[in-house]
């Protein structure tokens, strides 16, 4: 007489859990998905959406982009060979301003093309990782907000402070101009406007605005993005082998 056998667990069921709690774990972690890629993609890309985390860790309530997990991506895109560009999407509202220059001097001082997309918002730090690349575009409806620096939380009102602040913000100022083709004065002038913003200063530019002034290259998509950094790759390329 044949005996029962025992209920053997089913392996692909358990296999799915796991990788479904792999996924959820990556979620929380990193805030993103392994999105899938096509297998001969060259280009990698990253995103910059929410608020840009720093030094103080935020509420777990607010959608971030974490620094530390940005950094080392660039890295690895720098060094590894079968990344010939980057692509890197923002909306952004700002946050740490450390953090995000330390994200656009990182993208600005990749060897590796890299285009940059303003898609619903680059606003206050999100402006300099928006002017990093080596081309950008904005959408037609994304803004822009540019405004002097503002601190949070408890303020040493000792001159020492106020001249930090002013030396952060040169140093702001300074890449925008250094890397788009708006100029000192006109940035300036956006940035310390009064009446644009309800009871505070500077300036909101939305899609073409943002190109008019200077600080984007051209209006457009996704498309158009890859389509350019497609044409700065074959540039690159092109000029190692001469």
């Amino acid at each position: 007489m044949a005996e029962e056998q025992p209920n053997q667990p089913n392996e692909p069921d358990q296999q799915s859990d796991e990788t479904a709690q792999g996924l959820v774990d990556k979620i929380q972690a990193l805030g993103e998905t392994n999105v899938p890629k096509a297998e001969n993609s060259d280009i990698h890309v990253i995103t910059v959406i929410g608020q840009i985390e720093g030094h103080m860790q935020l509420p777990p309530q607010n959608k971030t982009t974490k620094y530390e997990h940005i950094i080392p991506q660039l890295v690895a895109i720098e060094q590894n060979p079968k990344i010939k560009g980057l692509l890197l999407v923002l909306n952004t509202v700002g946050g740490d301003v450390e953090a995000g220059l330390a994200i656009a001097e990182m993208v600005a001082s990749m060897d590796k093309p890299s285009v940059t997309i303003v898609l619903g918002g680059g606003h206050s730090i999100g402006v300099p990782i928006a002017v990093a690349g080596d081309y950008s575009f904005i959408a037609e409806t994304a803004t822009m907000t540019i405004h002097p620096i503002r601190l949070n939380g408890m303020v040493v009102g000792v001159p020492q402070t106020f001249e930090y602040i002013e030396e952060m913000q040169e140093r702001i100022i300074k890449f925008v101009i250094h890397h788009s083709n708006t100029t000192e004065d006109k940035f300036r002038e956006l940035m310390f406007a009064k009446g644009n913003l309800s009871r505070d200063i500077g300036t909101n530019v939305i899609g073409k605005d943002a190109v008019d002034h200077g600080l984007i290259h051209s209006p457009g998509g996704v498309g158009p993005a890859i389509r350019k950094l497609n044409e700065l790759i074959q540039e690159k390329e092109g000029n190692m082998l001469q």
